[in-house]
């Protein structure tokens, strides 16, 4: 009965994520593993005290859209072009690697030519929570490795963005040509209307009602999730969307205003989504995928690195930079995971193709996290020289 009220689960998670977050700190172990621990153990494959984590799951995905939102009002449109340009053949080229490394991986273990596909597909792209949460906001703002990280992430979400519309047109042969074609056209429309939007109703009120913060602070949620609304009917994703509304509104002097009061918002709806991770996990096909999720996470955090060290030589000379971007960047991503729950959804894949995408996921994030936290600056490094916020 407790399990299907939202204010217990509420309840539960977050007061366990207190409880195990005090226990990552005093042990100097990363909090997000403390979420994805949680869910596994409240979840349905745990000890059940939650039963329903779909809806959980749906409230979770909010956390990543504000994520994107608040990258966007830290980019203002032609620095964004800029970093686009610069890094769109590294993310091709990474792209086309991960995702052969992938298919070779799954075939070796006997998937079919169907599953080995999407399960490339899935390896193909880092994680934007990871990559983006774990960068100190100087190094993100004014760094080099900040500027390569994000630039390669966006370019992987606008790739991951087109293989989840190929994917959805797939379950309907029919109108796969048209969809894709919406909704690609799609894209280019959207941000017109959010800039035009944005230059003649949005800054107008923000120039008029500064003064009550509480309404700027409601305008740029009610920004963020029209902007998503808008592209997932559009056939996109809502990520795209609210990732749009932020660079949109980068141009507002009240930007960096509207960013530092929405993360808490972002770290509330992120506990949600990686506890959904771990709750959402079968731990009884452990047996069946534990060593192609074994083998496929060791050549992810093998490969990612030695190839974003490689590609992104051109652009950077300093060699500790080149490897600091592809460990940060040496994790699969919640895109896999999302990618995995649709094709399944569709029939596209098997069950234990799903799993090993969603287990290599976590087992990626954990350990890259580790690795990060421990060598890295991080808001939440390990040692004390190296944490920054």
């Amino acid at each position: 009965m407790y399990g299907d009220s939202v204010v217990f689960s509420f309840f539960l998670i977050f007061a366990g994520a207190s409880v195990l977050a005090t226990l990552s700190l005093y042990f100097r172990q990363p909090i997000l593993i403390a979420y994805i621990l949680l869910g596994g153990l409240l979840g349905p494959y745990g000890f059940s005290l939650i039963g329903d984590t779909a809806l959980l799951e749906d409230v979770s995905h909010i956390g990543i859209m504000f994520l994107l939102f608040l990258i966007g009002l830290d980019m203002q449109p032609t620095h964004l072009l800029s970093m686009l340009k610069k890094g769109s053949w590294v993310a091709v080229a990474s792209s086309f690697i991960f995702a052969s490394t992938g298919y070779a991986g799954a075939w070796l273990f006997g998937f079919s030519h169907i599953d080995s596909l999407i399960i490339g597909g899935a390896t193909m792209f880092s994680s934007t929570i990871i990559g983006i949460k774990l960068l100190p906001t100087t190094v993100l703002h004014h760094k080099q490795t900040g500027e390569m990280v994000v630039g390669l992430l966006l370019l992987q979400d606008l790739i991951a963005i087109v293989l989840l519309i190929i994917v959805t047109a797939s379950s309907d042969t029919a109108k796969d040509s048209s969809a894709i074609v919406y909704s690609l056209l799609a894209l280019p429309l959207l941000v017109g209307i959010s800039l035009a939007t944005v230059r003649w109703v949005i800054l107008p009120l923000i120039t008029r009602f500064d003064r009550f913060h509480e309404y700027i602070f409601l305008l740029a949620i009610g920004w963020c999730l029209a902007c998503a609304e808008t592209a997932s009917m559009a056939g996109l994703s809502a990520e795209i969307g609210a990732f749009i509304g932020g660079v949109s509104l980068a141009s507002s002097p009240i930007s960096q205003y509207i960013a530092i009061n929405l993360k808490p918002i972002r770290d509330f709806f992120l506990v949600l989504f990686f506890f959904s991770i771990g709750a959402g996990f079968n731990i009884q096909l452990i047996g069946a995928i534990w060593l192609p999720t074994l083998v496929m996470s060791l050549m992810v955090m093998l490969v990612k690195p030695a190839a974003f060290g490689w590609l992104v030589k051109p652009l950077c000379r300093q060699q500790g930079t080149r490897w600091e971007v592809g460990f940060r960047l040496g994790q699969t991503s919640e895109f896999s995971i999302l990618l995995a729950a649709l094709a399944l959804s569709t029939g596209l894949i098997s069950e234990s193709a799903a799993m090993l995408i969603q287990a290599t996921a976590i087992v990626t994030f954990i350990t890259s996290s580790y690795l990060v936290v421990w060598f890295f600056k991080s808001p939440i490094a390990i040692k004390d020289h190296l944490r920054h916020d």
